[in-house]
């Protein structure tokens, strides 16, 4: 997703475009990992020493409800990223050492399917987690 989406999406839902904001979603769109809110922390305390954990964690928690960014657990954090831009029905590959990602462009549910034919499934996430080739 890029920022203009972003910002349209937030002033759609009547939120404001604050500086605060602003720098988190940049933070963001220029990187391609998965960050959490320490790494957000970390950047914007130069900028605000007060900022908060609160702070953080309410905007993301908002982005996410909005659909802006995407989130996952990695070692028991919460770990997010702008939300893919792809039209295409997709999963990752997420580095654990470098967090960088992977698109993976085929989905297991095409063969779970037959083994659940009783069911209805609402939603579905796939992860692959590992090493990638430069940090191997």
């Amino acid at each position: 997703m890029n920022l203009t989406k972003a910002w349209d999406i937030l002033k759609e839902n009547g939120f404001k475009e604050t500086s605060k904001r602003q720098q988190i979603l940049e933070l963001f769109s220029k990187d391609d990992r998965y960050l959490t809110a320490r790494d957000l922390l970390d950047v914007m305390q130069k900028d605000y020493p007060s900022m908060s954990y609160d702070t953080v964690y309410r905007n993301l928690a908002t982005f996410v409800s909005l659909g802006i960014l995407e989130e996952t657990e990695l070692s028991g954090e919460r770990h997010f990223r702008m939300h893919c831009e792809s039209d295409q029905h997709h999963h990752h590959f997420i580095c654990m050492d470098c967090g960088k990602i992977k698109e993976i462009p085929v989905c297991p549910m095409d063969m779970l399917g037959a083994a659940l034919p009783a069911y209805e499934i609402d939603n579905h996430k796939f992860e692959i987690y590992g090493k990638c080739p430069e940090c191997k």
